[in-house]
Parts: C-alpha cells; structure tokens; sequence
C-alpha cells in the first residue's frame, strides 16, 4: 500500500489543530488544574520539563497519528466517514486502551475521562479536517 494518495497539506494541517486542541484541552480554561492534580504534577513540574523534547515529540507524534489516520481513510475521504473512523479511533482504540491501563494502574476516573476525551476529540477533529480537505 503507496501513500501516493496522501493529502500532506491536510495531514499537517490535522496534526496542527490536534496540537492547538491539545493546548486548549490542558489549559487552565479547561483541564489544567484537574488535570495536574490527578497526576500529581505541580507548576514548577511543569516548568523544569523540558520544553522543546515535550512539545517537539508531541508534535511528532501527532504527526505521526495524523499520517496514519489519512491512510486508513485512504483516498478520497468522505465526511461522515472521516469523522465517524475518528470518533471509533478515539474511543474503541485509544480510550479504551487507556482504560485497561488505568484500572490496572489505579488511576482515577477524572484522569481517565480528561486524557481518553481529548484523544476522542483529538481523532475526531482531525478526521473532520482530513475528511473536509483531503
């Protein structure tokens, strides 16, 4: 299977809103403080990471989520379909493996909530985009 068919222009541009959606979701306007609690991670946890490995293999990773999603929509994506594969990803494959791995680590409900939503919205969206562009 070639990836000849591949809009690049839109799998970046899904990988990028991804990203955005990301820095939105663990803001302190939505999930941040909950967020971190339930991790346990503090504000100077935050700031002594390192924020180039972060953000730079987040986005990579990202792409690479979103290269991947454009080839199980293979050529021509439909709309509806994209959404719906995005929607089915984010939840029947990523949530719920996150699931298996929080009960067995005895993490919390709300964690497994604010990380398993974003990743549903995270493949949602880009399905929206790759659907609309691609």
């Amino acid at each position: 299977m070639g990836i000849d068919y591949l809009n690049w222009f839109a799998v970046f541009v899904a990988a990028v809103s991804s990203f955005i959606l990301g820095g939105i979701w663990y803001s302190p306007w939505l999930f941040q403080r909950a967020w971190m609690e339930e991790c346990g991670l503090t504000e100077l946890d935050l700031k002594q990471s390192d924020v180039k490995k972060t953000f730079g293999g987040s986005f990579l990773l990202t792409l690479l989520a979103s290269v991947m999603l454009g080839i199980v929509l293979g050529p021509e994506p439909q709309l509806g379909k994209s959404v719906l594969t995005g929607l089915i990803i984010g939840v029947c494959w990523v949530a719920s493996s996150f699931g298996v791995s929080y009960l067995f680590e005895q993490r919390s409900r709300k964690l497994f909530l604010i990380n398993g939503g974003y990743h549903v919205f995270q493949f949602i969206t880009m399905g929206l985009i790759i659907g609309l562009i691609g």
